[in-house]
């Protein structure tokens, strides 16, 4: 099993151009999918003695472990992928996950500010009011000054501005470099999932936040680093000059979130949810968002239409004197 897996591993790096988030999901969901079928002591089960029964015991030791149902599907959905990779590879006759039913998924409208809450929350980014708020909220360090703060709170502000701008994943506007903007044009060339390109515009005030930004991103590369892992390449950096991370852009989310309003949940794919919503609402084409936000299926893009329609009859409910 493990020599299977290495091998699938290595089709998905070079024939399938995984990202490595993806091949690091892939090979994480099918080497727990191994332990599972060889129980310490015990003998590894044959690959051709593992049929429908089997995954579905599986899938009830997971549901045992109180995983939710999104992580048992993308479980599933990963041993659907491997086995028919093991078809192909002609190690077995069919795909012994494919009689094996996905758990249905509740759908979940996804909670997002409205577009007159986006501009007041990044205006006033923009303005380093919500530095003003923190400094209240929480004693700053004595080794922390307020310029630096002030600097800092420019920089995410553009990673705010533009992921909201251009509905970038995480991963998109963690992986931007410096040859991929276009400042003139006001474009970006963004690397997908599945590693797949394309181009998506950014707006004005994405644009004033970036011209802000590029003096402190040259600012965080001069300071001095004793172990020498500058990224400067990358667009977005830390304060030791190093690319961010997707896990530091998650949190930079939740903090500016919190300090904005008490009971939003934002995290970075709320904006991108956000970016999408509020195009539709104003009257722009799916068949256009499906290619901003860079979307392989139309059908994943209607899911966006749910949060709009929503968002419509709340705009209803409080503006229509019969509601």
């Amino acid at each position: 099993m493990k020599r299977l897996i290495d091998q699938f591993i290595d089709y998905l790096r070079y024939e399938r151009n995984a990202s490595p988030d993806t091949i690091r999901e892939y090979r994480r969901d099918m080497q727990q999918f191994a332990d599972f079928l060889a129980p310490p002591g015990e003998k590894t089960l044959p690959l051709e003695q593992i049929d429908h029964r089997v995954i579905r015991e599986y899938v009830g030791f997971l549901y045992d472990q109180k995983l939710e149902r999104a992580s048992v599907a993308r479980r599933l959905a990963s041993m659907r992928t491997f086995f028919k990779y093991c078809v192909r590879e002609r190690h077995l006759k069919q795909n012994p996950a494919r009689l094996v039913a996905t758990p249905k998924l509740p759908r979940r409208i996804p909670q997002i500010p409205t577009a007159e809450e986006m501009n007041s929350f990044l205006d006033e980014m923009g303005r380093g009011g919500l530095t003003r708020q923190r400094k209240t909220r929480r004693k700053e360090s004595s080794s922390s000054s307020g310029a630096a703060a002030k600097m800092l709170l420019k920089r995410d502000w553009a990673i705010l501005e533009m992921l909201y701008a251009a509905g970038l994943r995480v991963s998109e506007i963690v992986g931007l470099n410096l040859q991929d903007v276009d400042r003139a044009g006001q474009m970006l060339r963004v690397m997908g999932k599945g590693r797949k390109e394309r181009v998506v515009p950014y707006g004005s005030k994405a644009q004033e936040a970036l011209e802000v930004y590029w003096p402190i991103r040259e600012q965080l590369l001069e300071k001095p680093d004793p172990r020498k892992k500058k990224s400067p390449e990358a667009v977005f950096l830390n304060r030791r000059g190093h690319r961010v991370t997707k896990r530091w852009v998650h949190a930079l989310v939740r903090k500016y979130a919190r300090l904005a309003n008490a009971n939003w949940n934002l995290h970075p794919h709320s904006l991108r949810h956000a970016f999408a919503t509020h195009l539709l609402v104003d009257g722009a084409d799916l068949r256009a968002i499906q290619e901003l936000l860079g979307h392989a299926s139309l059908s994943t893009t209607q899911r966006y239409t749910q949060a709009s329609v929503k968002q419509l009859m709340d705009i209803y409910d409080k503006a229509h004197p019969h509601a």
